[in-house]
């Protein structure tokens, strides 16, 4: 059985092999990567590391010879090429290649959602679907290192500002998707959909626990939008990386992370952390 992962020398790309190796030979494992010598020097020996950009459909087809599961992580917005063209262009060359199966790192209820966010892994779920390919979508809520710059300010005794009100968070360690990736890409039968979240937080929750995991005591509001990009602007942001954050907000606000699963856990087959312990382990890296 052969395993591919794209986008192998990104955070989570690391993550899924090193967990895979935990089960699966270093011979049956294939890193697909932009930059092949990179990945040489970023990932563990005996894994085969062939090319692997996403607006090279052809290149991509060899480069899925032999494999029967694959990961395909999402890739970045923002290119000349569009995510949901890159992303048909992997599942065409898979299909062409012969691969069984593909898992996909989706987002919360892609299906459904009206988050601009979603547009994109709503195309590309469409595509598998009909892709005649089995599949997984693993629907991946918030990591908790996307917030790293309001956990940083608390631990530094600094006012944490947000503008998602009550909105709630499914809170989890990027690490925490990968390994669940990693598991559901070796599982035998896997679902068709996971919903992979932490416990749903608010803001001031998140902030509790930065006071708890630091002793540390700090100013905390919940303000409004216009409030919250000027406090990103005088913090050093560009209008445009501003204006993003503020649209993560009005996302959480509007209750597209919020989220009551157990799918995550169930499949890492351990308790997930709390909140606290997250933080504190995300403090001290």
């Amino acid at each position: 059985m052969k395993y591919a992962v794209t986008g192998s020398t990104g955070r989570f790309g690391r993550t899924v092999i090193k967990t895979l190796l935990e089960t699966v030979p270093a011979s049956d494992i294939i890193a697909l990567a932009r930059d092949t010598e990179k990945a040489a020097d970023l990932l563990p020996d005996g894994i085969e590391i062939r090319p692997g950009e996403y607006e090279d459909a052809p290149r991509l087809s060899d480069s899925l010879q032999g494999v029967n599961r694959l990961l395909l992580i999402s890739s970045q917005p923002g290119a000349p090429m569009s995510r949901p063209e890159q992303h048909q262009n992997v599942i065409d060359a898979a299909k062409d290649a012969g691969v069984a199966f593909i898992a996909y790192t989706s987002f919360p209820h892609a299906d459904t959602s009206t988050a601009a966010l979603a547009a994109d892994h709503q195309a590309t779920e469409k595509a598998l679907r009909n892709s005649g390919l089995a599949f997984s979508f693993l629907r991946n809520n918030w990591y908790l290192e996307n917030d790293f710059n309001v956990i940083e300010a608390g631990a530094n005794g600094q006012p944490v500002i947000y503008s998602a009100g009550q909105g709630r968070v499914g809170w989890t360690p990027e690490s925490d998707y990968a390994q669940a990736a990693a598991k559901v890409l070796t599982m035998d039968d896997p679902k068709a959909v996971y919903e992979f979240a932490g416990a749903p937080a608010t803001y001031a929750d998140l902030a509790k626990a930065v006071s708890e995991a630091t002793g540390k005591t700090f100013p905390v509001a919940n303000v409004s939008d216009d409030d919250y990009t000027a406090s990103l602007k005088q913090a050093g942001f560009d209008t445009n990386t501003a204006l993003l954050f503020t649209s993560f907000q009005q996302l959480i606000r509007d209750g597209n992370l919020d989220e009551e699963s157990d799918d995550l856990q169930t499949v890492l087959g351990r308790p997930l952390l709390s909140l606290k312990d997250a933080v504190t382990r995300l403090i001290k890296k």
